[in-house]
């Protein structure tokens, strides 16, 4: 198979390039950057060819496109490939508006190609173990979730509100709302959210804290802020803490790891599985057998839907219905 990246704008475009490497059958025939110093380089280390246009990539035959590029930029990429025929894999949030989250489902669907949004950490061990454990029953009915996805401010074009449709609240705010979905198989009715820039000097919301009720009055809180400083041994964290009537349930994504102490500082040491890849090995199987993608733009739009109803909370500083 035959597949191409848009844009190294986002880090985890070299995760998932490298993943597609890794992959039996499956050539990664070009990278679309439009920063041309930038797209050499990473052509050059993963001996593939660059291009300045993206349309030039599309035209190239391939199946598929993997889009990492700034969230703004999501929707023109997307649309661009559903109408040339490739079907998609697109990072998180799957757009900067649900306005155009909407469109670019709409479209993938006319054009008969997969939309698959970017949530790995879905692949995690330790999450899929606790949805097993969720389904089983043992736990009775969840009552509540506690959840984080604290993060350290990438910076870049993540604090340019016109390129990334605001800070810490809608880049980490999808990933756990996608995993509570997932366990709950519920869809988030009202959010309360408190948002404030409390870490850095960027004009952009790095703090967030949000409540949320699911329309199986279930409760669950979100700490989606960009608090990790550079000194802290990881990039951050996705954890839950579910409340059921049999007990409680803990889950660390990143958990799979040995703490290093040294005169350097503490460090992680990951051993454990890798999300990216499974990610992406899922996306491309999705493609091959012609199957619907696990994670769909519809997801994507959902967890998007929380996160501006989040802004939307703490400007009117009340609960904002998500109809």
């Amino acid at each position: 198979m035959k597949v191409g990246i848009i844009s190294f704008a986002h880090g985890h475009a070299y995760a998932y390039a490298n993943a597609l490497t890794q992959l039996d059958g499956v050539e990664l025939v070009g990278i679309a950057d439009e920063d041309k110093e930038r797209g050499e380089k990473v052509a050059a280390q993963f001996n593939t060819k660059h291009y300045i246009d993206y349309e030039a990539l599309l035209d190239q035959p391939i199946e598929a496109v993997v889009i990492t590029s700034e969230n703004s930029n999501h929707h023109q990429h997307v649309i661009a490939a559903a109408k040339k025929g490739k079907h998609v894999l697109c990072e998180k949030p799957i757009a900067a508006t649900t306005e155009a989250a909407k469109e670019m489902i709409a479209v993938c669907k006319e054009n008969n190609v997969l939309l698959q949004t970017a949530f790995p950490v879905r692949f995690s061990t330790p999450v899929i173990k606790a949805k097993k454990i969720i389904e089983s029953g043992e736990l009775g009915n969840i009552i509540a979730i506690k959840g984080t996805n604290r993060g350290t401010n990438p910076g870049d074009w993540f604090v340019d509100r016109s390129k990334s449709g605001g800070g810490a609240v809608i880049d980490h705010t999808v990933h756990v709302v996608d995993i509570i979905r997932w366990y709950l198989g519920a869809e988030v009715k009202e959010v309360y959210a408190e948002i404030g820039n409390l870490t850095s000097d960027y004009d952009i919301d790095d703090c967030g804290i949000l409540t949320m009720e699911f329309d199986n009055n279930v409760f669950a809180t979100l700490d989606c802020s960009w608090s990790r400083n550079a000194n802290y041994p990881t990039w951050g964290d996705v954890t839950l803490e579910i409340v059921a009537t049999n007990g409680t349930l803990t889950v660390d994504a990143f958990a799979q790891k040995v703490d290093v102490y040294s005169k350097n500082g503490a460090q992680w040491d990951y051993w454990g599985d890798n999300m990216n890849d499974d990610l992406v090995a899922d996306f491309i199987t999705s493609v091959r057998e012609g199957k619907s993608p696990s994670i769909t733009g519809e997801d994507g739009l959902k967890a998007l839907e929380v996160a501006i109803a989040a802004y939307q909370s703490a400007e009117k500083n009340e609960p904002i219905a998500i109809a």
